[in-house]
């Protein structure tokens, strides 16, 4: 079975990229938390009880807890982890409310709660820009060598030589910057401007759907015009410059995400694309064994997605607390208790079922139901 085979191959990849990517994100609500002036109770690797700890001069306890998914940071006045307020906040002595996080102004919770997510964005552009001062980044001129007979490149008119200079729109510098608007296009119109002879023509081309299947064994729906450029070329940068292409490539990494989860939300793009932590594991641990190149593009894009799945608008993610915070700077005044509470419960509920969902199309995917399902028939 898939998910047996191999075990110690896909987890500690997972555990480590986990490690990292959240250790990120808490590090960012410390960093602010601690330049506001609040007092920071723990910073946990992991949840669960407590495997080892240290507690610095600040007060803060570092631990590693049992379960090596997630983590999280514990301020002062917080009655958990989720960072719902303790009953005797009213209670608390002036020393006390100079150090608790719910006594802060709205401005300091709002950038203390923003700052796990940006972190993650942060981070992402860092390694990028790493990379593309080092190694390189995919830069493949965007000329197209061939056009596949009846493609939907063939059927628009695009002919081989033809140089694209813009798609709806946007500019296009390199060939993977046309793999990546025409992917998230399948069957929709596109008006794509190419160079023939010197000459800008532009043409409507419709992607046609097709289904791939990556390495990693996830299928997609995607858009295809059918053209090639052979080569695959990478062009280093000057550091100045890998840090803008590495703010654009995050960018446009975003752009693409939300894009997809529009689609799913439109039925465009099946929802079975969506990948919970089994199917993160699989990869991580694909991903550690093609190499360090491969490695630090998949820490960027997990540490996107991580970040900006974070700023979604549900109550127990930041995004709810910033929801919150929104309401609470438009009306003067935080919301009651009770609707605070109702919506952590709606936010838990609805983590919690994309959770199972995620997960449930993991051992579809990992044809984990499939081996059950023969034990039993």
């Amino acid at each position: 079975m898939v998910i047996l085979d191999g075990l110690w191959h896909y987890a500690v990849p997972f555990i480590v990229v986990l490690t990292i990517l959240v250790f990120v994100h808490e590090l960012g609500h410390y960093w602010v938390a601690r330049r506001c002036g609040v007092r920071v109770e723990v910073f946990s690797f992991g949840m669960g009880p407590e495997l080892l700890g240290h507690t610095d001069r600040h007060g803060t306890r570092w631990r590693l807890s049992l379960f090596p998914l997630g983590g999280y940071v514990k301020f002062f006045g917080d009655a958990s982890a989720a960072s719902t307020p303790r009953d005797d906040l009213p209670e608390m002595t002036p020393e006390e409310r100079a150090v608790s996080f719910h006594h802060k102004s709205l401005a300091q919770r709002a950038a203390i709660v923003a700052a796990g997510p940006i972190a993650n964005f942060l981070f992402a552009i860092v390694v990028l820009a790493v990379l593309f001062a080092t190694y390189g980044q995919p830069f493949t001129p965007a000329d197209i060598g061939t056009v596949q007979a009846g493609s939907a490149a063939e059927a628009a008119g695009l002919q081989p030589g033809d140089v694209i200079v813009d798609i709806d729109g946007r500019a296009i510098e390199r060939f993977e910057d046309v793999k990546a608007i025409v992917s998230m296009a399948p069957d929709q119109a596109l008006a794509v401007s190419v160079l023939r002879s010197g000459q800008r023509l532009t043409v409507t081309a419709t992607p046609k759907s097709s289904t791939v299947t990556d390495r990693f064994g996830n299928s997609y729906q995607i858009g295809l015009l059918g053209i090639t450029r052979p080569g695959l070329d990478y062009r280093r940068h000057d550091p100045a410059t890998a840090v803008w292409r590495a703010v654009r490539e995050t960018v446009d990494l975003t752009a693409a995400t939300l894009n997809g989860v529009g689609q799913m939300i439109r039925g465009v793009r099946g929802t079975e694309d969506l990948g919970g932590p089994l199917r993160i594991a699989q990869m991580s641990g694909e991903v550690a064994q093609s190499g360090v190149v491969s490695l630090i593009w998949f820490l960027a894009l997990l540490s996107i997605n991580l970040g900006l799945i974070n700023l979604f608008p549900i109550p127990l993610l930041d995004g709810g607390h910033l929801l919150f915070y929104a309401i609470e700077g438009v009306c003067g005044r935080p919301l009651g208790e009770r609707a605070q509470e109702y919506g952590f419960r709606i936010g838990l509920a609805l983590v919690l079922t994309l959770m199972v969902f995620a997960t449930w199309n993991d051992l579809v995917h990992l044809r984990v139901i499939e081996f059950f399902r023969g034990l039993i028939s």
